[in-house]
């Protein structure tokens, strides 16, 4: 199954080895991102060294193998989907998932509650219904 991937589940597979990172790494699963997940994952860096008990070369080496994972999709070939996602996006950071998911036409993979209740334009499965799906 495809699914574009929301911020919020890299970070939750660089904390802990979890169901998160094994789905990740399934066979079943293809994951997409809009290329600006990876400032995004920098940004809160040094946050998730301390939640994960990593150094900085111990999360850049367990991101890079996760990286490997993810088709990055440049901002260009969204670019006439971010109108309608702008519209429906209950926030803003959120808008070049929707606008991803809507050019490839797959769910999000996200554990925001929000976004799964306060937009209509595309699916959002959380960590637990991925797991069920694959």
């Amino acid at each position: 199954m495809d699914f574009v991937i929301d911020a919020n589940i890299i970070f939750a597979a660089l904390i802990k080895d979890n169901v998160t990172r094994f789905i990740l790494f399934s066979d079943s699963v293809r994951i997409f991102a809009p290329e600006f997940i990876f400032s995004e994952i920098e940004k809160y860096s040094d946050e998730i060294c301390e939640k994960s008990g990593k150094s900085k070369d111990e999360l850049d080496e367990v991101l890079n193998v996760i990286m490997r994972r993810i088709t990055i999709i440049p901002k260009e070939e969204i670019q006439s989907f971010l109108a309608k996602a702008r519209e429906f996006s209950p926030d803003p950071k959120d808008v070049a998932y929707l606008a991803l998911a809507l050019k490839l036409k797959i769910p999000v993979w996200s554990n925001d509650r929000i976004l799964k209740e306060k937009q209509r334009i595309v699916e959002i499965y959380n960590t637990q219904e991925v797991k069920e799906k694959t």
